[in-house]
This record gives C-alpha cells, structure tokens and sequence, in this order.
C-alpha cells in the first residue's frame, strides 16, 4: 500500500508509460503525455494538492485519488473546497507477459466536479441574446467523466512500445488539460544498443484527436476554449506525428533534435499542416 499526498501532478502517480510520458525526455507534444480525453485536476503549471492511494499486488495493482480543481479553466489558483469541487481518478492495472516480454494493460476513469461552461447552454445563450456563445456566461454545476486505455508492452530488449485509447463527454469546457474529446494514439522508443550507442534513443509516435458534437458546434459558432477559438469551423481531427532523437554524450546530459507534424492543427481543414522543429538540452546533476 502507497499513500501518496501534498502538492504533485497527478500523472506521477496515474498513467504512468515508461515509453511516452515524460516530455523532459521523451516526446514534447502534449497529445503523448497522457490520455488526451484526460482532463486531470491541476493549475496551469500542472501541479495540484491532492491523495492517492495505490494497492500494488504481484500482478495487478489499482490506484483511487483526489485532487483540487482550479478555480476557473486553466487558472493558477486552486479551489481548496475538496468536496465540493474536485476531480477523481480510478486505475485498474494489470500485468502479464508475451513470450517472456513484459506487458501492462491499464483501465482508468476520471470525474470532474467545478463551475463548468456547457457548450450547448452557451450556444443557446448566444442564440437568444443575439451574441457570439461563451462558455463564461453560463457556467454551473456540472461534472465531466471520461475513461482511458493503456497497453504497453516490451518487444525486445531494445524496443518497447505504447496504445491508448480515450474518450470524455465532451460537453462542458476544457478545464485543465487540453481540448481533447476523443484520441488515439500508439509509439515506441528504441534504445541505441543495436548501433552501439546503448544510451541514445529514438522515440516515434502518431496520434488522432477528435473533439465531440457539441465542441465542434460551440467552436464553429465562434466560441472560445482555453486553447481554441475559430469562427466557422471547418472541422477535422487533428493528426500528430512525433519523432526524437535523444542523443547522451555522457551520462547526466541528453541533447534531443526533435520534429513534428501536424495535420489539420486545432481541428480546423483549413489550415496547416504545421511543420515544428526543436532540440532539447536536458542535464541531471
């Protein structure tokens, strides 16, 4: 038994993936840090106060938290009423092996409760009164839940690769994380062992975000989020492609060229695709 509270981020407990969740390292698109349909509990800087418990047995182990909101989307300020408004996570965690490679499936659920702007009450909103819909002027009670799937599974010594799956209501505003209603996404890294350079690694990953009815009405009406705004939208899920090099000279630095594409960027057909390129200089003392 784990218990775990005081002030962290919920993902060093919940959704742990050796393989593409830490953005330090690994792939710096927020679509590979977590289940993008996660809209977990934390400021803006993602960090929250909270407790987790977790059961860890020989081959399963489960996970139950809670956590402070912020006070309104995407705030700094926390909302310290813990049960009144909140977001809890369940994880159910199964561990096996395939042909004497370890493997993890994982089952999580998440449910939020905040002051939230219903897409479809702001669309109404601003039909009546003649205005473009904004979630701030209809926000109440209400809560968002969502579920996630994660398979990861070692290959060889060298590769090890990663699934998920996940999907909310999407009918209230974006609070925490990002505008993902729905996602699938799947990578793998390769160590650097096969061309003698056991300390370098290639990271690779693609992934599909998908926002919900309502989202899509809300944005083509004008209407903004924490991340998106677009008048008339031309709506299309958004594609993301990741590659990385990590490149280690020595052992507490890690020099990281890395590029991405993305399609449709912001759900929208009518721009992009979008061309990044960066290089990450990571050191550990």
């Amino acid at each position: 038994m784990t218990l775990t509270a005081g002030n962290f981020g919920v993902l060093d407990v919940f959704d742990q993936n050796e393989f593409g969740s830490d953005p330090r390292t690994q792939f710096m698109n927020w679509s590979f840090l977590t289940h993008g349909a996660f809209d977990y509990a934390a400021d803006s800087r993602g960090y929250t106060w909270g407790v987790a418990l977790e059961y860890i047995g020989d081959d399963w182990s489960a996970r139950i938290g809670r956590f402070l909101q912020p006070l309104e989307s995407n705030g700094l300020e926390l909302d310290t009423r813990m049960f009144e408004h909140y977001g809890d996570v369940l994880e159910l965690e199964k561990r096996y092996s395939v042909s004497g490679q370890s493997g993890t499936a994982r089952l999580l659920f998440f449910r939020n409760k905040a002051r939230m702007g219903a897409f479809h009450d702001a669309i109404q909103f601003g039909q009546a009164n003649n205005v473009t819909p904004d979630v701030a002027d209809v926000r109440q009670e209400h809560a968002k839940v969502g579920v996630g799937l994660t398979l990861l599974q070692q290959v060889n010594d060298s590769l090890g690769v990663f699934f998920r799956a996940s999907m909310s209501d999407d009918k209230t505003e974006t609070y925490a994380f990002t505008e993902i209603g729905r996602q699938v996404s799947f990578g793998g890294v390769l160590n650097g062992s096969s061309w003698g350079r056991a300390r370098d690694a290639v990271g690779m990953a693609f992934a599909v975000n998908m926002l919900g009815s309502n989202h899509r009405a809300y944005l083509a009406a004008g209407g903004q989020g924490a991340f998106l705004g677009d008048g008339a939208l031309n709506y299309a899920p958004e594609q993301v492609f990741e590659i990385y090099y990590s490149f280690q000279p020595f052992k507490y630095l890690s020099i990281s060229p890395d590029f991405q594409y993305v399609r449709n960027p912001g759900y929208n057909a009518d721009r992009g695709p979008a061309k990044f390129y960066g290089v990450r200089f990571h050191a550990e003392f």
